[in-house]
């Protein structure tokens, strides 16, 4: 092996850049490569607001149009740097509307030697919509995707999506329009949105609220609650929850909280004008919770250049066995876990829902990722690094039962301070599945020394002896694998069930 080569990398993938010139922001970022889960090498904003100006004066601003080019080169420099072998070049709102827009994208052009994209409203919440269906497991809702100059709004039901909406609401925009009022501002928003009838179709379902301004909501919201697991990706707040908090931002009642010192000063002042933003929204659609993307248009266009099959894979299991032939001793003993534990479940009066499935596999092929650790770290290390991986197409409570389910893996099935901040987001019946997962795991691992070839010969089965539940099926010549270690791991998952255990070897 050569020294300087990377083992930290899939093998087989190139990576791949994404501009993103928005009317607030610009943003490269350099993927690992085009896959179902890509991994970000690289990523930096610049904040230019080329569309300050824009509402009222028809034109980009002149100072951010400078500053954008100056970045754009730099970003060009990465993109080579990173050896990226295509660069996706995308503008939005303030490129597409404003006088100057062209000659902007003629120079950006330029310095970046490949065509801009402009997109259309309707592109923008198309790609926006893939977004959402690439970050999320089976979406059903109405996608909102803020950026600085328009708001995009479109239905998405699992893969399928609707013809989208663009209303001129920005957070920049809007700001401008109404020279900084709030109250000019809600009574604006309020007007636009009520005309929106595909609004009206979403009530009862989520709301996906998309966009750098919204996304600061969502951190906020996350800072004054003290909310353990700092992950926007699926971060979700029932209706009343969410509009009590934008009502607060609106009314500046939480504006001394020292919560808002984590939110940059150039995003700060744009924050209630994007709650306004969204107060209007969800007043009309009366969703059952807002969920927060940190996928966006980016993500979405990079899914559509997917083939067919690449766009059905589950992004979280393929990135979950992404992370163990990274990681694991063995990947293949990861995934003959992921297979056992399922059929082992029915034996403890188990019936999983395919949310739940999908946990538990991704749960399994995780499970050795922290073998490298020293031995009374494994499980922390292991609980920190999946609770905090950029995993998509999981909730928060489902991030916490993989998390801990690796934690008991290696330290026990029990709580303790390390455990508390997850366990409190997992729901109870996560927890308690977490745990036996866990616990099955402690024992079938001392079979295998985590190499493949053992777990699938092994198998629980109903006892005709009454004083037994469940037998422990082993084949007679992995005999000698038996002793106290093994037993007491056993015995633990008696308790933990309520299930009287035992080894057979036969």
């Amino acid at each position: 092996m050569t020294r300087s080569e990377a083992q930290g990398r899939l093998p087989g993938i190139a990576p791949v850049s994404v501009v993103d010139i928005g009317s607030n922001s610009i943003r490269v970022v350099i993927y690992e490569g085009l896959s179902r889960a890509p991994t970000v090498l690289f990523n930096e904003k610049v904040l230019c607001g080329l569309g300050k100006g824009v509402a009222t004066t028809g034109r980009m601003d002149e100072d951010g149009v400078e500053r954008a080019l100056v970045a754009l080169r730099r970003f060009r420099a990465l993109s080579n740097q990173a050896q990226a072998t295509r660069m996706y070049v995308l503008a939005t709102a303030a490129a597409r509307e404003a006088s100057n827009g062209p000659d902007f994208i003629r120079r950006a052009e330029e310095i970046l030697g490949h065509e801009i994209q402009v997109l259309t409203g309707e592109e923008e919440a198309k790609y926006s919509a893939l977004g959402v269906v690439s970050g999320f497991h089976d979406a059903d809702g109405i996608a909102g995707d803020l950026g600085g100059g328009s708001l995009e709004l479109i239905d998405i039901k699992g893969k399928g999506f609707g013809k989208g909406v663009t209303l001129p609401l920005g957070g920049l925009r809007l700001s401008e329009s109404v020279d900084g009022s709030l109250p000019k501002a809600r009574a604006l928003a309020r007007k636009l949105v009520g005309d929106v009838s595909l609004l009206k179709k979403g009530q009862g379902r989520t709301f996906y609220a998309v966009g750098g301004t919204w996304r600061n909501i969502a951190k906020l919201h996350m800072e004054i609650r003290k909310y353990p697991l700092h992950m926007m990706q699926g971060y979700e707040l029932p209706y009343d929850e969410i509009a009590f908090f934008l009502d607060e931002i609106i009314s500046g009642a939480n504006n001394r909280d020292p919560a808002w010192s984590t939110i940059s000063k150039s995003r700060r002042n744009l924050i209630p004008f994007g709650a306004v933003a969204m107060r209007e929204v969800i007043e009309i659609m009366q969703p059952k919770s807002v969920c927060f993307s940190a996928q966006g248009v980016r993500e979405g266009y990079l899914f559509s250049l997917l083939l067919d099959e690449e766009q059905s894979l589950d992004p979280l299991i393929e990135a979950a066995d992404e992370l163990a032939i990274l990681r694991a001793r063995s990947p293949e003993h990861a995934r003959e876990l992921a297979d056992w534990t399922g059929r082992m479940m029915p034996f403890f009066d188990i019936e999983e829902t395919e949310e739940e499935s999908r946990y538990r596999q991704a749960a399994c092929l995780l499970a050795d990722i922290s073998w490298r650790a020293h031995p009374d770290y494994r499980g922390l290390q292991a609980l920190n690094v999946i609770a905090h991986s950029s995993f998509v197409g999981i909730t928060h409570p489902g991030r916490a039962f993989i998390a801990l389910t690796n934690y008991y893996r290696f330290e026990g099935l029990h709580d303790d301070g390390q455990t508390g901040p997850l366990a409190a987001i997992a729901t109870e019946r996560l927890l308690d599945r977490a745990k036996l997962v866990g616990g099955m795991l402690r024992v079938v691992y001392l079979f295998s020394a985590s190499m493949p070839g053992v777990v699938n010969n092994l198998t629980f089965r109903r006892s005709d002896n009454p004083d037994l539940d469940l037998e422990f099926v082993v084949p007679k010549s992995y005999e000698e694998f038996s002793g106290e270690r093994l037993d007491g791991r056993l015995m633990q998952l008696s308790k933990l069930t309520g299930k009287r255990l035992a080894f057979v070897y036969e």
